[in-house]
């Protein structure tokens, strides 16, 4: 246990909230450190444990310049390029294949 409060699903307080319910309200934890943890139950795996933070500490998201936009779009062209066949795949490349579809079914060539 990390020390921290623990709230269940739908029953933690106003003025926490976890990362997503931030980003969704154009903000960010902006360098605080975790409030409090919420526990969903789930019947397999044991709680699935999300982290609050505190709403009137968060910041605004910071916007996207021109230089990231053109970084993000990069990173994800190369997400996308089979190193194989060097093609843009149309998707990322699952990492468990390490290459695109058509390249992972092709059968291995003979030496």
């Amino acid at each position: 246990m990390t020390g921290l409060p623990v709230y269940r699903w739908r029953l933690a307080p106003d003025g926490l909230a976890t990362r997503r319910q931030l980003r969704a309200a154009g903000l960010r934890p902006g360098g605080q450190d975790v409030v409090a943890q919420l526990e969903r139950p789930r019947r397999r795996r044991g709680p699935l444990v999300a982290y609050l933070y505190r709403v009137d500490l968060a910041r605004p998201v910071r916007p996207m310049t021109p230089a990231r936009r053109a970084a993000l779009e990069r990173a994800n062209t190369a997400r996308r390029t089979c190193p194989a066949c060097e093609r843009d795949a149309g998707y990322v490349i699952p990492t468990s294949l390490g290459t695109c579809v058509t390249c992972a079914d092709a059968p291995p060539l003979a030496a």
